[in-house]
Order: structure tokens, then sequence, then C-alpha cells
């Protein structure tokens, strides 16, 4: 009977261990099937790593993507995080996962309903019709060789205003960012509805303005307890941030409403088709798409491309030895002529300046989130549904074993190489890749190097007594002191 008990005792035993055997291996094997999230810091109960984050948070992730490596995880209350800080990590995110990470979270503070949010191209679904008539349209209408070739003309005419401006306040301190927002601000309101938004001289004007595209970028941004805890707050404006967006929106419409009014008032026989406006009515677009696709558009492209241009002028001031070779090539190539956007391809050291530029202050260091549509695999690591994943594009275009010497203004590497910002080299992303590169990336790359030419082909500028400017963070008024070039 002992016996009898200690042989099915052992039997027992041996089927146990075997079983527990059986299912350490299933478990690895499911393990290495499904390999496991990024690393990231050790995030507190409930808080999550929102203790890390601080204001300019581009840098505070590339300083932690130093301890955690090229693809970390974060998490924000009850939300992922993914951050990718490498060349190869954005391959993986912006080209091979294109399509599953398309997606764009929506902000709470974005104050629309989800059929007003299918009718928006920043936060619709990238694979919805709607979503690529918009692209569609803006791609034909607006970006394409052929439409700007037919824009040239009023972009120029708005550059020598400028010019001319300037030649009336020679020796007197002008405020830089004011006269460039409000020339870059008016290139795009005669595109889209043939009209100046507001004069030259007009600091009030230039300033309100700016303050409805700041409110909405920073009710857009900044943290908000609603997308951290979605299921306890989603409801709840707590922060007041999609007050702050409504309000603002609201007030940026009403730039252009009225002419909206009139257009349509003329009927499509009467439209004058010649500019963006014209175009939509006869499309059938609806106000509140018109209205919600031109805040997107000025929202994106004035106040991005107007710090490129600012950003590109102080490095050239705080490195002198740029600034006269540029001259120099401006001289050798336009003599006393305005710039034209003809001539920007003869004008290689002035586009270096211009990449040097975006390499160093990205307009959207971390560009816009990406959200995952479904679970998939980047860099051997899990990316659950849903997480947020972002690409720091400026921690990518300073990492020491890409660039050399990453923190110098250094226009020269660009004539050595073949790097562009078209989305193709992962090295610099500055407008992003994929199905979410900016789509006014063309009109960006002629309005900055156009722009920036003109300034110093005519003038020689200096700071006021006592001034200097870093490029960082431009919280400042950009104030110089304009001297016509002999």
């Amino acid at each position: 009977m002992a016996q009898a008990f200690d042989s099915q005792g052992i039997n027992i035993i041996l089927l146990f261990l075997v079983l527990t055997f059986i299912y350490l291996i299933l478990k690895q094997l499911k393990k290495s099937y499904h390999p496991s999230l990024p690393p990231g810091p050790t995030p507190w109960p409930i808080l999550g790593n929102l203790h890390q984050l601080k204001s300019m948070s581009h840098i505070t992730l590339a300083n932690l993507a130093q301890s955690y490596g090229p693809l970390m995880l974060l998490r924000l209350g009850t939300q992922i995080l993914i951050v990718g800080s490498s060349p190869s990590a954005a391959i993986e995110i912006l080209k091979t996962n294109d399509r599953i990470l398309s997606a764009r979270p929506v902000p709470h503070s974005v104050p629309l309903t989800k059929s007003q949010i299918k009718q928006m191209s920043f936060w619709a679904d990238p694979l919805s019709d709607h979503w690529k008539n918009i692209r569609t349209s803006c791609r034909t209408e607006l970006f394409s060789s052929k439409s700007l070739e037919s824009q040239a003309n009023l972009r120029e005419r708005k550059i020598m205003e400028m010019v001319e401006f300037l030649r009336l306040n020679e020796g007197i301190d002008v405020n830089v960012h004011q006269i460039v927002f409000a020339t870059v601000l008016n290139m795009f309101s005669n595109v889209l509805f043939s009209k100046d938004v507001v004069g030259l001289d007009e600091e009030l004007g230039c300033n309100k303005v700016r303050g409805f595209l700041r409110g909405i970028i920073e009710a857009i941004s900044a943290p908000n307890l609603s997308d951290f805890y979605p299921l306890i707050l989603g409801k709840f404006d707590v922060q007041g941030l999609r007050k702050k967006h409504r309000e603002m929106s609201m007030k940026m419409c009403a730039l252009w409403e009225t002419i909206v009014e009139e257009r349509r008032k003329m009927g499509k026989d009467g439209l004058r088709d010649q500019d963006f406006l014209d175009t939509l009515i006869y499309k059938g677009f609806t106000d509140d798409q018109i209205n919600k696709l031109f805040e997107e558009l000025f929202q994106a492209g004035i106040d991005t491309t107007t710090s490129t241009i600012n950003r590109t002028m102080i490095e050239l001031l705080n490195n002198p030895e740029s600034m006269t070779k540029l001259k120099k090539e401006l001289v050798s190539k336009l003599n006393q002529h305005f710039c034209k956007e003809s001539d920007l391809e003869a004008l290689p050291y002035l586009q270096a300046c211009v990449k040097e530029t975006l390499r160093l202050h990205p307009p959207a260091p971390l560009l816009l989130s990406h959200r995952a549509l479904e679970t998939c695999q980047v860099m051997n690591y899990t990316v659950p549904k849903n997480a947020r994943v972002l690409v720091n594009v400026w921690a990518i275009a300073r990492d020491p074993t890409v660039w050399k010497d990453p923190l110098e203004y250094r226009p020269e590497r660009f004539l050595e190489s073949t790097l562009d910002f078209k989305g193709n080299d992962f090295e610099f992303l500055p407008f992003g890749a994929g199905r979410r590169i900016c789509p006014g990336l063309p009109m960006a790359a002629k309005i900055v190097p156009l722009v920036v030419a003109s300034l110093i082909h005519f003038h020689d500028w200096s700071l006021p007594e006592g001034n200097a400017y870093e490029t960082l963070e431009m919280v400042q008024p950009l104030l110089l002191t304009p001297t016509a070039r002999k």
C-alpha cells in the first residue's frame, strides 16, 4: 500500500514538474512573441511620470532618453506615452508603422463634437474620405508646384512692401518679429482669401492676431488633467483650456467670416476662382468646414514660419562669418535686384543657413502627437493600442552620434551633404514624414529663404546697444536696427 502510494506520489510530483516546465516555456514563448513595453523611468502611483515633465518637454525627454534609450515609455496619469529619439526609432514610427501610428489623439481642450472633429485635417482619421479630400484640396490648390508658381508674384509683392517699409525706418530700432509676422500673415491671407489682415506698422493688430494663434496653440499643448485622467475628468474643463480654445477660435474666425459671407452671396457663377476660398465654396465646403480649415492653416503655418525666419536672423547675427558668406552670395547672384523665388535654387548657402536653423530649432520639436490605431511592434518593443507616440526631432538633430559638433551653427554641413527636410532623411525631420508630414512644407520652403534673403540683401542689421539674443526661447521682441547697404 505504502509502495503504491509512493509511486503515485512520485507520478504526481513528476506531472507537476512537467506542467510547470511547460508553463514556463509557453510563458517565455509568449514573452518573445509579444515583446515587453519600452523601458522608462519608474512611475509614481496615480501621477505616473507627470512630475518629470517640465515646460520645455522636448529637452526633458531628450535627457531622459540618454538614460532609457531611443524608445522609451512614460505614464502620464492613466495614459501611455511612447517617445522615439533616434533616426532608427523615427523610421519605425513614421515609415514602417506609418499606417498604424498615423492617427491623432484628440486633446480634450478641442471644443468640438466627434462629427466636427471628423471634418478637420489635424485630428480626423487619416484613412477617412473627408481627411483625404482635405489633403488633396490643399495639395493641389495650395501647395502643388503649379499653385505655388501662380502665387509667386503675390508673395514677392509682400516682400517688396516689407523692404520698402524697412527703408522708411532706417536707423530706427524696429521689431523684426512683428514685421516678419505681419508679412507672413498677409502672404497666407492673400492666398486664402485675397486680403491683408494687418498693416506692417500695426503693432496692436499683429499682437491681437498673434494672441489668437498663441491662445489656440497653448490650449492644445498645455498639460491637461482631462487628457491624463479621461475616465474621471474627461467631461470636465478643469483648467478652462476648452473654454480658452473656443474663445480664441471664435476671434480668429472673425477675421474672414464676413469675406466668406460676401463670396457666398456672389454665387458660384460669380466666383473669381483666384484664391483658395473661391475653390472651397465651389467644391461645396460648408462655412464650418472652411472656418476649421483656415484656422488650422493659420495655426500651423504662420507662427512656425515666422519663428524660423527670426531664429535664422539671430543665428546669423551671432555668427558673423556665416552672415558675411551669405551676403557675398546674395551680392554675387542678385546684384541690386529683389530676390525672387526663381532665384532660390541658385543660392545654396542661403538654403544651407535655413536648413541649419531648422536642424537646431525645429518649429515643432516633438512634431504633433500620433496615436496607435492598433497594438504594434517598434524596435522589438510593444506599443499598445491608443498609446500616444511622439518623435523628438529636436533630440535627433542634436545627437552627437549622428551630427558632428551638433550644437554649433554651421551651415557648411549642408553644402557637404544631400540631406533634405522632405521626409526621406530620418536624421533631419523638422516637418515630419509619412502620412502626417506637414502639407505646407513646399510653401514654407519658399517663404523662409525668400524673406531671409530680402532682409539681409538690402540692409545691414545691428542689435540695440547692450542687447543680445538667444534662440533657445524667444520670449522677447526681436529688436534690430536696419541700415541700408550700399
